[in-house]
C-alpha cells in the first residue's frame, strides 16, 4: 500500500486536471477539425485576438509598475505605519465582480458619480441639445485594461514584497556607500536580487491578464468588445452551444499559458544566483523610512479599493440609482430583499457549501501531493508528474477549465451537471496550485529532523503526521484555507459556465441581476459577497493563527 498510494494520487490528479482539457481538444479535432474551422470563421477574430493581447500586455504593465512601486514603498514605511502594507492585499479579498460593478457605478458615461462631478466643471459642459455623457467611458477598451491592471496588482505585490523582505540591509547600504542614489540602487541592486519574485509575479500577472473574463464580460458587452475568454463562454455557455469551437478558440490561451509556465521555470532554474548573502542581517527594511511611502500606499488603496466600495455602498442604499448621492433617500430595503429572495438565498447557500467542501477536499489532497513531492514518494515519474499537474491550473485560464468540465460532465459515464459536485470538482482543480504551494513552503521550512526524531522514538507514519507534522503546519494550512475560501467565495468565471438553474452560486446570480440592470440590488449582492469573504478570512485566521495566516495571505 505504501508504494501504491502515490500512484493513486497521481491518477486522481490526472483525472481532475487532464480529463476536461483532453476531452475539449478531442471534440475540437473531431469531424476533420471542424471545431477549428468554425472558430477561425468567427466574425472579427483578428479584433478579438488583438484585444486579448492588448488586455494582457496593458494590464501586466500596469500591475508591474503599481506592484513594484507598492512593494518597494511597503519596505520603507515608518514602524508605526507598517500596518499599511496590508492595504494592497485588499484587492484579493474584494470579489472581482464587485470591484468591476463598483467601477461601473463610478464611471458609467451617463450615471457614473465621477462623470457627473466632472461634467459640473465649466470646460466639460455637454453641447446644447446633446445628452450629458462622459467624459470617461468605463465600457471602453482602455478602461477595461486599466481596471484589470489594478485588479491583478495585488498578485505582483505579494511576490515582490516577499522577495524584498529577504534582501539584507547590508547590500543596500553598501550600494549607497559606493555613491549610488536610491533610484540607481533600486535598479542595479534590488531588482536583480528579486528577479525570481519578479519573474514569477510577471508570469502570474500575464496568465491572469490573458484569461481575464470578468471585466471584459461585464463591461465589454456594452461596446461589443470581445476577448478569447468571453468568446469561449459564448460558444460553450450560451445556446446554441458549440463545445468544439469553444475548445478550438481556447487553444491559444492554453498554449500561451503552458509556455509561460515553462519559461518561468527555466528563468528560475538557477535561483541561487539571486540570493543575497546578507539575508539574515536586518532583512525586510530597505534603509531609511519615508512618510511618502505611506502616502503612496494610502492613495493607491483609496483609488483601487475604497472608491468602488464606496460606490457600491451608496448604490445599495439607494431605492434607484441615478448616480446622484441623496442620503435622505437611503434605505436598507435592498439588503432585506437579498435575504428574502429565494434565488439569492439559495445562491449564498450553494456558494458556502461548494466552497467549504472544495477547501475540505483540497487541503488533504494537497497535503498528500506535498508528501509525494517533498519526500520523493513513488519515484521520479510520480513526483515530476504530480508537480506538473498541480501547476497546470495556474497556467490554464479558469474559463477553459469551466468549458472542459461542462462538456465532460454533461455526458456519460459521469453526468454531474445540475449537481453541486460539478462545482466542487472544478473548484478543487482550480485550487490545487495554491494548497500545494503553501503547504510545500511550510513543509520545506520544517525540514526532516522532526519527522526523523519521531520515527526514532517509535512513532509510526500516521502518528508522526498527526502528532508532529500537522500541528506544526497549522499556520500554513490555515493560510491555505483562507486563501482558497477567498478565491472560491467570489469565483465567477468557471462557475458561470458549469452552473445550472439548480446550482447557482452568488456570483452567477449577481451576473443575472446585472444583465437586468437592477443596479441597487446588484450593489447590495456585491457587498454581501464581500462580507461572506471577509467572514471566511476571519474564521481561517482564528483556526490558523493570526500571524501565520496573514503572512501567507
Amino acid at each position: 500500500m505504501a508504494r501504491l498510494w502515490p500512484w493513486l494520487i497521481l491518477a486522481v490528479l490526472a483525472y481532475l486536471v487532464l480529463t476536461p482539457l483532453v476531452m475539449l481538444q478531442v471534440t475540437a479535432l473531431g469531424g476533420g477539425a471542424s471545431g477549428y474551422q468554425r472558430a477561425l470563421a468567427t466574425p472579427g477574430l483578428s479584433r478579438i485576438l488583438l484585444m486579448t493581447v492588448a488586455l494582457a500586455v496593458g494590464s501586466v504593465l500596469i500591475a508591474l509598475v503599481s506592484g513594484v512601486t507598492l512593494a518597494w514603498m511597503s519596505t520603507r514605511l515608518p514602524r508605526r505605519l507598517e500596518w499599511l502594507s496590508v492595504l494592497p492585499l485588499l484587492m484579493i479579498v474584494l470579489p472581482p465582480v464587485s470591484t468591476v460593478i463598483g467601477w461601473a457605478m463610478l464611471l458609467a458615461p451617463r450615471s457614473g458619480v465621477v462623470n457627473q462631478w466632472l461634467r459640473m466643471l465649466p470646460w466639460w459642459q455637454p453641447a446644447p441639445g446633446t445628452i450629458a455623457s462622459g467624459p470617461i467611458d468605463v465600457y471602453s477598451a482602455p478602461w477595461i485594461i486599466i481596471i484589470t491592471g489594478l485588479s491583478i496588482t495585488s498578485f505582483v505585490y505579494v511576490f515582490l514584497r516577499a522577495g524584498l523582505m529577504n534582501i539584507g540591509n547590508d547590500v543596500i547600504e553598501a550600494s549607497r556607500v559606493s555613491g549610488a542614489g536610491s533610484f540607481r540602487t533600486f535598479v542595479s541592486v534590488v531588482l536583480p536580487l528579486v528577479r525570481p519574485s519578479l519573474v514569477y509575479g510577471t508570469a502570474v500577472a500575464l496568465l491572469l491578464g490573458l484569461g481575464q473574463f470578468t471585466a471584459p464580460l461585464l463591461l465589454g458587452t456594452q461596446r461589443n468588445i470581445d476577448v478569447l475568454s468571453t468568446r469561449v463562454y459564448r460558444f460553450a455557455g450560451m445556446p446554441p452551444t458549440d463545445y468544439a469551437a469553444a475548445a478550438a478558440i481556447a487553444t491559444p490561451l492554453l498554449v500561451v499559458g503552458l509556455l509561460a509556465v515553462v519559461v518561468q521555470r527555466a528563468s528560475l532554474a538557477n535561483g541561487q544566483r539571486f540570493v543575497s548573502d546578507a539575508g539574515g542581517k536586518g532583512t525586510g527594511r530597505q534603509g531609511s523610512t519615508s512618510i511618502t511611502a505611506a502616502v503612496v500606499i494610502a492613495v493607491f488603496s483609496v483609488v483601487s479599493v475604497a472608491l468602488p466600495l464606496a460606490a457600491l455602498v451608496a448604490a445599495s442604499l439607494s431605492p434607484f440609482w441615478t448616480g446622484q448621492l441623496r442620503p435622505s433617500l437611503w434605505t436598507l430595503a435592498n439588503f432585506e430583499r437579498v435575504f428574502q429572495d429565494s434565488q439569492l438565498v439559495n445562491g449564498m447557500q450553494t456558494s458556502l457549501i461548494t466552497s467549504t467542501t472544495a477547501v475540505a477536499i483540497a487541503i488533504p489532497l494537497g497535503y498528500l501531493v506535498t508528501e509525494i513531492v517533498h519526500r520523493r514518494r513513488g519515484g521520479r515519474f510520480v513526483r515530476g508528474g504530480a508537480d506538473l499537474l498541480v501547476g497546470l491550473p495556474l497556467g490554464v485560464p479558469a474559463v477553459v477549465f469551466g468549458a472542459g468540465f461542462l462538456f465532460t460532465y454533461t455526458r456519460p459515464p459521469l453526468v454531474l451537471y445540475g449537481t453541486n459536485w460539478v462545482l466542487i470538482l472544478v473548484y478543487v482543480t482550480l485550487m490545487l496550485p495554491y494548497t500545494v504551494r503553501l503547504q510545500m513552503a511550510a513543509r520545506m521550512s520544517l525540514g526532516d529532523s522532526y519527522e526523523a526524531a519521531a520515527r526514532v522514538s517509535g512513532a509510526g507514519v500516521l502518528r508522526t503526521h498527526l502528532g508532529i507534522i500537522l500541528p506544526m503546519m497549522r499556520g500554513a494550512i490555515g493560510g491555505a484555507a483562507a486563501l482558497m475560501f477567498v478565491l472560491l467565495s467570489h469565483e465567477f468565471t468557471a462557475s458561470l459556465l458549469v452552473r445550472s438553474t439548480r446550482t447557482q452560486v452568488l456570483g452567477t446570480v449577481l451576473y443575472d441581476y446585472w444583465t437586468n440592470t437592477s443596479y441597487p440590488l446588484v450593489a447590495a449582492i456585491a457587498l454581501v459577497m464581500f462580507g461572506i469573504t471577509a467572514v471566511g478570512v476571519v474564521l481561517a485566521v482564528l483556526v490558523g493563527g493570526r500571524s501565520n495566516t496573514v503572512e501567507r495571505l
